[in-house]
């Protein structure tokens, strides 16, 4: 009888909360959008099934809380942390592994801005350098979003958290959280890369209401082509002067232009394609389940993850209308030469912001052929997002 018992007790059914329940369903709900409406599914897919487990009571597979306050006798290694945890909370199971190992020490974000690095071309933003301060204007969503986090009660690590949402830029989103406010990565992730998934739908109300027809119909110099030698000395110097200028943005920015250095450099092919191609693939794939990981019903349903949801819709809608408003400052100050639609791409969601304002270019003039100008201030989001993210590290880690 004793040992029918202890079997029964084993069952995962009898421990399954509503909070379990509420969870299991929001990870179905991310994997059904990333099949159905395929919204960013290379990381909602993982991260949604990976919530849907670690919701499933009594499975093993996650046995460490995400967050937990060290004692000031245990140092914040990763060694001394993982000893600490192994003591009070028993063996780690894979997800934890994955997580403390690959996420909470930021290799994964900084491998994945190797492989954007590999990714990305600079040309058009080199063709037309003043467009980067497109990039610049858009972090306004950063700041609008980060005040707002403070007067709803957050505190300033986690609304700087929060306000980096508005840079469009997942992976900056989790190494900046990671570092400041850990307890609300798993809501910072899932609205950076949710909404980011949304920008075809975010985007136009804005970039319409904020221009004219005339203004959308404005068409631009073709770009002057790009040579070889300034591509390549383009990531050496930038990285030099961004380490120098915000040290703390150098993790990011060095990765980020040592990929791109692969790409330029034209004698490593096999590297590049690597960093492209498996390099990514992997990462993305531990990315995801260390994000999902953390969407557990204790941790994750709370007032806070409501508000941060809302927050991240904040923040993208002001990065888009700050850079429209400095596209259309550009634009009277050249004489009409700039539409200031590409102020817009300065989101640093890469290439989906900058495809958005050809789409609404093209539906004003069928031949009206702006991706690659807006291509510039969207590559110049991604470094901006990165700086801001290291001035804030800078003041606040």
């Amino acid at each position: 009888m004793a040992t029918f018992l202890d079997f029964f007790n084993t069952l995962g059914l009898l421990h399954l909360t509503v909070g379990n329940v509420i969870m299991i369903i929001v990870g179905l709900t991310l994997v059904y959008l990333a099949i159905r409406h395929e919204m960013e599914p290379l990381l909602l897919l993982p991260i949604g099934i990976t919530a849907v487990l670690v919701n499933l009571p009594l499975s093993g597979i996650a046995n460490w809380p995400v967050n937990v306050n060290l004692p000031e006798n245990v140092s914040s290694s990763i060694f001394d942390t993982i000893t600490y945890m192994g003591q009070h909370y028993g063996e780690p199971g894979l997800f934890d592994l994955i997580y403390y190992l690959l996420v909470k020490t930021e290799v994964i974000p900084l491998l994945i801005f190797l492989g954007l690095g590999a990714m990305t071309d600079f040309g058009p933003m080199i063709a037309d350098p003043k467009t980067a301060l497109l990039g610049a204007a858009a972090q306004l969503g950063v700041f609008v979003a980060m005040l707002t986090a403070l007067a709803l009660g957050f505190n300033l690590n986690q609304s700087a958290s929060i306000g980096i949402i508005g840079g469009a830029d997942g992976p900056t989103t989790i190494y900046l959280t990671t570092k400041l406010a850990p307890e609300i990565l798993a809501a910072t992730a899932v609205a950076a890369y949710s909404y980011m998934s949304l920008v075809p739908l975010i985007q136009p109300p804005i970039i319409k209401a904020l221009t004219t027809p005339e203004e959308r119909k404005i068409r631009m110099e073709q770009l002057r082509l790009v040579s070889k030698r300034e591509k390549i000395l383009f990531p050496v110097i930038t990285m030099v002067l961004i380490g120098l200028l915000v040290p703390s943005a150098a993790p990011l920015m060095g990765m980020f232009m040592i990929g791109n250095l692969f790409r330029e450099s034209g004698v490593v092919q096999r590297l590049s394609k690597a960093a492209q191609e498996e390099l990514m693939n992997i990462v993305t794939i531990f990315l995801g389940l260390g994000i999902g990981s953390t969407m557990r019903a204790e941790s994750f349903l709370t007032a806070q993850t409501l508000m941060i949801l809302g927050l991240g819709i904040v923040a993208f809608a002001s990065a888009t209308a700050g850079g429209v408003l400095f596209g259309k400052l550009m634009m009277k100050l050249s004489g009409g030469k700039i539409n200031p639609m590409i102020g817009a791409a300065g989101v640093s969601a890469v290439p989906m912001s900058a495809r958005v304002v050809q789409r609404i270019a093209s539906e004003e003039d069928p031949g009206n052929f702006i991706l690659m100008h807006a291509m510039g201030p969207n590559v110049a989001g991604v470094i901006g997002t990165a700086v801001v993210a290291g001035v804030f590290l800078a003041l606040l880690g």
